[in-house]
């Protein structure tokens, strides 16, 4: 089966979400907030100016990660990378920052997971026995904005699909996933199922269901995913 390079994989999955952003803000404007990992580089290929992203550190208005030339050590995402600002971006503490998100005024957030299951539940906060890095924002994130994005690598190093049956992770958010992106495929979450609506064209559909453990439904007329 065709595999792509860690690099490729993690920019094929920002690029489609971005893309989707960009459409969806053809209607109004979208505030997102980008978690840490492969959601932080949405922002890298997101074109639209009326896709405003969001920070929980407190910044509205991210914009790309910044080149050596244009490098100021105070403006960083949540990740703790070095980005830049966009017009008009603003900035607040961190109690505003999550009175925001708390507040339901996030239209989508675009974290990733180690897990999600056929019922949309998701796990992305502790590996038990692992690192005890704390929830951090994510529970709010899931409960608060109005539609979540999960952005992942569909297997995991060891080889194990991270679209499961059920969550054996503590979860993060029951139910509460719409979308999740990864670099073989698109799901959307419709009425209780787990709805096929996007593959890589470099793979089979068969091929698809063999390295996916979830069971998923497949939509009339799927698009491929482009670059």
């Amino acid at each position: 089966m065709f595999t792509f390079t860690e690099e490729e994989a993690k920019a094929r999955i920002a690029k489609y979400i971005a893309r989707e952003f960009d459409e969806m803000s053809e209607e109004h404007d979208l505030f997102v907030n980008l978690g840490v990992g492969i959601p932080t580089m949405v922002a890298d290929y997101t074109a639209s100016k009326r896709v405003f992203l969001q920070a929980e550190n407190g910044m509205l208005g991210v914009g790309p990660v910044a080149d050596e030339a244009h490098i100021d050590p105070l403006l960083i995402n949540a990740g703790r990378a070095k980005v830049t600002e966009t017009t008009g971006c603003s900035y607040m503490d961190s109690a505003d920052s999550f009175g925001m998100i708390r507040g339901g005024h996030v239209d989508a957030t675009v974290i990733g997971a180690f897990e999600v299951d056929e019922e949309g539940n998701v796990a992305n906060w502790i590996i038990p026995n692992g690192k005890m890095l704390g929830v951090g924002g994510a529970m709010d994130l899931v409960s608060g904005a109005k539609k979540v994005y999960i952005a992942m690598q569909h297997v995991s190093k060891k080889g194990k699909s991270k679209l499961v049956h059920a969550c054996s992770l503590p979860i993060t958010g029951y139910s509460a996933v719409d979308t999740v992106v990864t670099e073989y495929a698109v799901f959307k979450f419709e009425n209780g199922q787990m709805v096929l609506k996007a593959k890589a064209k470099e793979i089979s559909l068969d091929e698809l269901k063999g390295i996916t453990e979830a069971k998923f439904v497949i939509q009339q007329n799927i698009i491929d995913m482009i670059d």
